[in-house]
């Protein structure tokens, strides 16, 4: 028996190497984030030159460069620069998902635990109403607003439920950043606005897996189960396994910036990947990840000041603007899709509002207080744009629909930060909320970073 002797080289099969992008590709990709980024910093100086914080400007750019305007006044132009074709789209939506997992795990990072675990319950309570609030009112909407859409018997139903579902989420990307520019991270205000928002997210997302998995193949009891122990499972791993992981990754970083920085990025987008494959948000394992590194006692702010100026001066202004692009305004012109979107707009608002206040007023916190919690919270950001763009793909939002929803979520976004602004101007900063600030000040300062900030 004769052994089989190494492979002729005529047998061997060599796999053709992938081709890198292609020039003209490159060029389309390396223009749109270029002029994505400068048009941002643009309109966010003029924002902040106007009073209001650079996010609204960020956001702005992307709606100016979308259909609503550029793609209706230069048709041919916008298509080469921004084309439809699902390759090109996705590069652009790549460095989106980089910035805002990577601007949600800073914003983990600075979540102060020592108070949320004192205030937990003022945080459960304020979340909670402002979860059932507008997801009762959106779901009781949502039947009229089909009939008056002339949206079909059959699909009424998913259509209400996934309405309920985009009123009751919030927007920790949004929030964070508005927190960041307006220099109120330190706040307790700020850090409660975070902590509510977080379980109201963590909830839609679960809300919205249940409302798809009905879509597709019906709701049963294994939806819910799976949901649930996905989300307990998470929180178990970080627990035994996270928490030991991060600390000894950061204590082998010290004395180092490069390495602190890119040990807490890559935990970062691991702990997404993870909570992804679970069937959870990856923004969900980002923050969960941020808020084990800020905690670790292992973590020195001061050494990641780099990350946070890529993230907040660069990444986090790319994607507000690209989130901008899938807007088209002129869906508005139409009389019923108008008045649906000023309804629609008018139980969000109204809805998240009297649920934080409530919730709030409830855990004894003051009027501005509670005022500010619920301007906070309203913003429902590209967080909202997200669950729309789901309800696209499955079927339950046609273009009308889809676009009144982002709608909201643009609107909310850019009448938060006045609001905000309006209700602290009454709130007193605490002793607590100085130490807080004076431990951060130890960092360099970076634009939108707590550090900057005045008591």
């Amino acid at each position: 028996m004769h052994s089989a002797g190494p492979p002729a080289a005529a047998d061997l099969v060599w796999a053709a190497p992938v081709p890198p992008i292609a020039a003209h590709a490159l060029l389309i990709f390396l223009l749109q984030i270029g002029v994505l980024l400068l048009l941002a910093i643009m309109l966010g100086r003029l924002a902040a030159r106007c009073g209001l914080p650079a996010i609204v400007g960020e956001l702005s750019a992307g709606v100016l460069l979308g259909p609503s305007l550029f793609g209706w006044v230069a048709p041919d132009a916008a298509a080469w620069l921004l084309p439809s074709d699902p390759g090109q789209v996705h590069l652009l939506d790549a460095v989106g998902q980089l910035a805002v997992l990577l601007l949600v795990g800073l914003t983990g990072i600075e979540m102060d635990l020592r108070m949320i675990r004192r205030r937990g319950s003022t945080a459960l309570r304020v979340s909670l109403a402002g979860l059932l609030v507008p997801l009762a009112l959106g779901v009781g909407l949502g039947y009229p607003l089909a009939r008056m859409l002339g949206i079909g018997a059959a699909d009424r139903q998913m259509f209400a439920l996934f309405l309920g579902v985009a009123m009751c989420v919030s927007a920790i990307p949004v929030i964070a950043k508005t927190l960041m520019d307006m220099n109120l991270i330190h706040r307790d205000v700020g850090q409660l606005t975070l902590a509510a928002g977080m379980i109201d997210d963590t909830f839609g997302w679960l809300m919205l897996s249940v409302v798809s998995a009905m879509t597709v193949g019906g709701l049963t009891a294994g939806v819910f189960a799976e949901a649930i122990g996905s989300l307990l499972l998470v929180l178990l791993l970080a627990l035994l396994i996270g928490r030991p992981v991060v600390r000894r990754a950061l204590r082998l970083c010290r004395g180092s910036d490069e390495r602190t920085v890119s040990a807490a990025a890559a935990m970062i987008l691991l702990a997404s990947a993870g909570t992804q494959a679970l069937g959870l948000e990856a923004v969900f394992g980002a923050y969960l990840c941020g808020m084990l590194i800020g905690s670790s006692g292992e973590f020195d702010r001061a050494r990641t000041a780099s990350l946070r100026m890529v993230v907040l001066a660069v990444l986090a202004p790319v994607f507000f603007a690209t989130a901008g692009l899938r807007i088209d305004l002129r869906a508005l012109r139409h009389p019923p899709v108008l008045a649906a979107a000023l309804i629609v707009l008018a139980i969000a608002i109204l809805g998240k509002f009297a649920g934080a206040y409530i919730g709030a007023r409830l855990s004894r916190l003051s009027r501005w207080e509670a005022l500010a919690l619920g301007a906070g919270m309203n913003a429902r950001g590209v967080i909202e744009v997200i669950v729309a763009m789901v309800g696209l793909r499955l079927g339950i939002l046609d273009t009308r629909t889809y676009t009144i929803i982002v709608l909201v979520a643009v609107v909310t976004s850019v009448m938060a930060p006045p609001l905000l602004k309006a209700a602290m101007k009454r709130i007193d900063c605490t002793q607590e909320e100085e130490h807080r600030l004076t431990a951060w000040r130890g960092a360099p300062q970076v634009r939108g970073s707590p550090e900057r900030a005045e008591p």
